[in-house]
Order: C-alpha cells, then sequence, then structure tokens
C-alpha cells in the first residue's frame, strides 16, 4: 500500500527535490556574484527530471550505514546527489575578473524556480487533500 501511495506522489515529489537543489545552485551563483573567477552554475531541469522519472524508485530508507563513520550517499564533485550534471552557464558578456554571474539572469531564474517549486507544493498539497477525502469519505 505504501508503495502505491509512493509512486502516486513520486511526480511532484521529484519535481520539488529537483526544484529545491537548482534553487541552492541558483543561490550559489548570487553568491557569489562579486567572486573572481567563479563560474555560474545550474542544471538542465527537463533533463534531470526525465532521468529521475525514468529510474526505479530507490529502496525504503536509502542506503544502510554499517559504520558512524560512513558517508551519506553524495556523488560530490559536479553532480547533485541524484546523479545530475551540473552545467556551467556560458556567459552573455565577459568580465575583468573572469566571473560569469549575470544577475539579471540569476535573479529571473530564481524567481522562476521558486515560483514553479510553489506550484509543486501546491499540486502536492491538492493530492493530499484528495487522499484525505478518500480516506475520509468526502461529503
Amino acid at each position: 500500500m505504501i508503495g502505491k501511495l509512493d509512486e502516486y506522489m513520486r511526480f511532484n515529489q521529484t519535481a520539488m527535490s529537483l526544484r529545491a537543489q537548482r534553487q541552492e545552485l541558483i543561490a550559489s551563483n548570487i553568491a557569489n556574484a562579486d567572486t573572481p573567477n567563479y563560474k555560474a552554475r545550474d542544471i538542465d531541469f527537463a533533463a534531470a527530471f526525465k532521468s529521475a522519472m525514468a529510474q526505479p524508485q530507490p529502496a525504503a530508507g536509502g542506503l544502510a550505514k554499517s559504520a558512524p563513520a560512513h558517508l551519506g550517499a553524495s556523488s560530490g564533485g559536479d553532480f547533485l546527489p541524484n546523479g545530475t550534471p551540473v552545467l556551467y552557464r556560458t556567459p552573455a558578456q565577459g568580465s575583468a575578473d573572469n566571473n560569469t554571474v549575470d544577475m539579471d539572469v540569476e535573479r529571473n531564474q530564481f524567481t522562476d524556480n521558486a515560483l514553479r517549486y510553489e506550484a509543486s507544493v501546491t499540486f502536492m498539497n491538492m493530492q493530499i487533500r484528495g487522499l484525505m477525502t478518500a480516506i475520509q469519505g468526502g461529503n
């Protein structure tokens, strides 16, 4: 039964997870706007989402650690924890300090991603309300 509920909510759960990770990347770009040689990073959300949905659902509970010193699941480097590659933005205009952050682009991407995250939250809430109605025998 839990497996069916997980699968029912997987679409919005995956979207929200990727959007949250993308928001962190964009926020990092904004925070490093004045850092010399910083390269603005982002992900291809559509490709990452398609890849995440194509992968089989991970088993509940995640990875087991046999010792407290073991590291958590993360691929590190230029990949998100789910294996999505982090890409570098191509700057529209060069800068003297080789920083590729364009604040106009970053603000627009940050706002767009935040709105889409909010939409995913709204859809998830609608799914939960639908389930509650079904459980309680909606009136």
